[in-house]
């Protein structure tokens, strides 16, 4: 394949540029297995709608179809579960988990490495990604099979991690 150069012109990066060196879905490295696709985690809620509202350009036209977005606010009501299972952006910073290639944390990153790039901070972002799968043992733990709404946060959560806590 050949590496494609994608500039990057939105509300928090401005000529920031990359290049998406591997076909979008494909060839992950082993073990990074995410169950909802950016298109499909976009599609079901996440975020309060308030994710990507900018960058229609940078990603298909495709994942943003049937998206539920708000662009004005944060709107827990978008949400699969319809509750608030996010933290600031703010926290994140403060946690130092956000990467300067990167603003908007770990889904920025996951819609990325989707579409193709790879990145220093990709070991760190998948390890990330495995430690969330504490949740899906406590879901087991204390809810039965497809009872959806119990601990609907920890399950809004998963698919903020691309993990499709329907399934639980």
């Amino acid at each position: 394949m050949r590496p494609r150069r994608v500039v990057v012109n939105d509300k928090m990066q401005n000529g920031y540029v990359y290049f998406r060196t591997k076909p979008v879905g494909r060839e992950f490295r082993p073990g990074f297995d995410p169950e909802l696709t950016p298109q499909q985690m976009l599609a079901l809620g996440v975020f309060g709608g308030k994710y990507m509202t900018d960058c229609g350009k940078e990603f298909p036209v495709s994942w943003f179809r049937r998206a539920k977005l708000s662009q004005d606010r944060h709107r827990p009501s978008l949400n699969y579960f319809g509750v608030n299972a996010s933290q600031l952006l703010e926290v994140w910073r403060k946690k130092g988990w956000i990467h300067p290639d990167d603003p908007r944390g770990w889904f920025q990153w996951y819609c990325r490495y989707f579409s193709g790039r790879r990145h220093e901070d990709d070991l760190r972002q998948i390890k990330r990604w495995r430690a969330v799968r504490r949740h899906i043992a406590q879901l087991k733990k204390h809810c039965a099979r497809g009872e959806l709404n119990c601990r609907r946060r920890q399950r809004q959560a998963l698919l903020h991690w691309a993990y499709d806590s329907r399934k639980i």
